[in-house]
C-alpha cells in the first residue's frame, strides 16, 4: 500500500501552515488600525504584520472572521462566517504569506454568494493587500 506522503514527490520540504483563530478583541483593532485593507463584493479583508512576542505555534496563520448586525439575523450571521471559513481553509494555507495576521469581515452578499465568487473574491483581496505568496520563478 502507498500512502499520498510516500507518493507525493519533495512532500518533507512542503509544510502547510496551520489556520488559528485571532482570540482577542485587540488583535482585531490591532488589525484594523493598520488600514491595510481590502473590500471585495463577497468579504473585506484586513491585514497587518505579526507583532514582536505574538505567542503562537511556528507554521501557524492566525484569521478572524467577524460579521455585525448589518448584514442580518444569527442565522444568516453564522453561514456567512461558515463559508468564510471554508473558503480559508481552502486559500489561506497555500497561497497567503505566514508572517501576517488576516481578519475576514462578511459583507450582506457573503452568504448568498456563488462559493466560488467567493474564493475569487479572498484571492484578490489577498493580493490587493500585498498578502499574497509569490511564486520565484514568476518574478519579473
Amino acid at each position: 500500500m502507498t500512502t499520498a506522503e510516500a507518493t507525493t514527490p519533495d512532500s518533507a520540504s512542503h509544510t502547510v501552515p496551520l489556520i488559528a483563530r485571532l482570540p482577542k478583541r485587540r488583535d482585531f483593532l490591532r488589525i484594523a488600525a493598520a488600514k491595510r485593507r481590502w473590500a471585495a463584493p463577497g468579504l473585506v479583508l484586513q491585514t497587518a504584520p505579526i507583532p514582536d512576542g505574538a505567542e503562537m505555534r511556528a507554521g501557524t496563520i492566525r484569521v478572524g472572521f467577524t460579521a455585525t448586525r448589518k448584514i442580518g439575523n444569527a442565522v444568516v450571521r453564522n453561514r456567512a462566517r461558515r463559508r468564510l471559513r471554508a473558503a480559508v481553509r481552502e486559500i489561506i494555507p497555500a497561497r497567503a504569506r505566514p508572517d501576517l495576521d488576516y481578519v475576514l469581515i462578511a459583507r450582506a452578499t457573503t452568504g448568498a454568494r456563488n462559493y466560488a465568487a467567493l474564493r475569487d473574491d479572498l484571492v484578490t483581496a489577498l493580493d490587493r493587500c500585498d498578502a499574497l505568496v509569490r511564486d520565484k520563478g514568476n518574478q519579473a
